[in-house]
């Protein structure tokens, strides 16, 4: 299945049905989502607008294919 770049209000919409949140991997300026059911120690909750940030500075896009969410380089 072909993944399809979203938009960030997209990712929010489709992260609060999963009850995900934007998260960062602690020392490095990697970003995932994070499931508040099962915490990480290796994630930092971050809010959506640092999220989209470093999403733009990184050249990252969220992508989407059936509900399922993948961030990756730009196209």
């Amino acid at each position: 299945m072909a993944m399809t770049m979203i938009n960030i209000q997209k990712a929010k919409e489709l992260a609060n049905e999963r009850n995900l949140k934007p998260g960062k991997v602690i020392g490095t300026s990697g970003v995932q989502f994070t499931s508040s059911a099962r915490p990480n120690s290796r994630l930092e909750v971050i809010d959506w607008d640092e999220f989209e940030r470093t999403l733009n500075n990184r050249g990252l896009a969220v992508f989407e294919s059936n509900g399922w969410m993948k961030i990756m380089r730009r196209r």
